[in-house]
């Protein structure tokens, strides 16, 4: 692996602990902006959350998407924007291609401000929608991108989709495909190495970062939301070399996934506050003397998540 840059001057005074966020409601929890309120609010950022469209989905399928007007989606932002010092925002799902062009729109006036992107997995969505909102994406807002989070296999079949190759693209190729719309950094993740799973932080020029975790054997909703709002939290909380932040959060994915659930009958969710839930944590101390104990108290009742075990 190549040395790690030195500070990135894009992420320079990063540090007020506001982080914007676009994104859809899920209900399920799963993803959405719920993902992404729980995973910066782990790492103490206050979260601004922008509703760009509401899905109708539980754990195992997607069944609608309802996208929010753009001009209520820019009312939204400006509100916050005019009001608060905000220097990193991470969009997840845009909801539209016009959501895509309002938000880019928007954050033209506020170039200080760091913009981490996330590719979200679209398998659900209409083809010729997904094709509208992946040229938006494209031409509107990875020039404004400093970050892009994404699966390596949805990666190249956006960024590279005539890749001549029968084996898969390298993360430094993705981020020169990235690159070429003006998107510096690339975090490629979801890449199965035997029993592993590789996640590389790359640029044009060299692998910055590459970090292997265990393979855990179960299907995640919402893991991709997880990630990258971790990420921009740390960048919130003004973390400049990116390469670490990187690094923490995706140990903060792992262990989140690792404690993960699973809340229905479809995929596995993320235990985003496994840290509050650590048996450690429990409180062990004896009655100190002269405290009064009730003995009639009931016992406490065990968790209803269903763990994952691995």
């Amino acid at each position: 692996m190549t040395a790690l840059p030195e500070t990135d001057p894009s992420l320079a005074n990063v540090d007020n602990g506001l982080m914007l966020v676009f994104n859809h409601n899920d209900p399920s929890g799963a993803g959405g902006l719920a993902a992404d309120v729980l995973a910066a609010g782990s790492a103490g950022v206050h979260v601004l959350p922008i509703v760009t469209a509401v899905l109708v989905r539980d754990t195992a399928s997607t069944r609608e998407l309802h996208n929010l007007p753009a001009d209520v989606i820019e009312e939204q932002v400006r509100a916050v924007l005019e009001d608060m010092p905000v220097k990193v925002a991470k969009l997840g799902f845009g909801g539209s291609a016009e959501g895509l062009a309002t938000l880019a729109e928007v954050l033209a006036d506020y170039p200080d401000c760091v913009l981490l992107t996330h590719l979200p997995d679209l398998s659900w969505w209409d083809s010729g929608e997904i094709e509208r909102y992946l040229d938006a994406l494209r031409e509107l807002v990875l020039p404004q991108s400093s970050v892009l989070v994404g699966n390596r296999d949805s990666l190249q079949r956006w960024l590279l989709p005539d890749w001549p190759n029968s084996s898969p693209c390298s993360p430094r190729e993705l981020a020169a495909a990235a690159a070429e719309s003006g998107c510096p950094f690339v975090l490629v993740t979801g890449v199965v190495d035997g029993d592993d799973i590789v996640n590389t932080l790359a640029s044009p020029n060299s692998v910055i970062l590459q970090a292997s975790f265990e393979r855990i054997d179960s299907a995640f909703l919402g893991a991709g939301d997880t990630l990258s709002a971790s990420l921009a939290a740390l960048l919130a909380l003004g973390a400049s070399d990116l390469a670490e932040a990187a690094q923490e959060a995706l140990t903060y994915l792992d262990r989140s996934l690792a404690a993960g659930f699973k809340p229905g009958m479809g995929r596995a969710v993320a235990d985003r506050l496994f840290w509050a839930n650590d048996d450690e944590a429990e409180d062990d101390t004896e009655p100190q003397e002269g405290e009064a104990q009730d003995a009639a108290e009931p016992p406490k009742p065990e968790p209803t998540k269903t763990r994952l075990s691995h």
